[in-house]
């Protein structure tokens, strides 16, 4: 029997930390927060909107999304 050579498990793509995920999700929540008007008291929308986006676009997952919140 011959040994198979396994594919690489790799990404082909590298993988973004959470802090660039994060940097990404306020930066999108910056241009959403502009998009109103710059009116107060949607921060919270923008954010998980913009965190949605983002996490989808890349395809990744935050383990701890309200840590986020709270980075600052």
């Amino acid at each position: 029997m011959k040994k198979q050579k396994l594919a690489s498990s790799k990404p082909t793509e590298p993988v973004e930390s959470s802090q660039e995920l994060q940097e990404k999700i306020r930066q999108r929540a910056f241009e959403l927060y502009e998009l109103r008007g710059r009116s107060d008291g949607g921060d919270f929308d923008d954010w998980l909107k913009a965190e949605s986006e983002i996490t989808r676009s890349a395809g990744a997952v935050m383990t701890n999304p309200s840590s986020a919140l709270c980075a600052g």
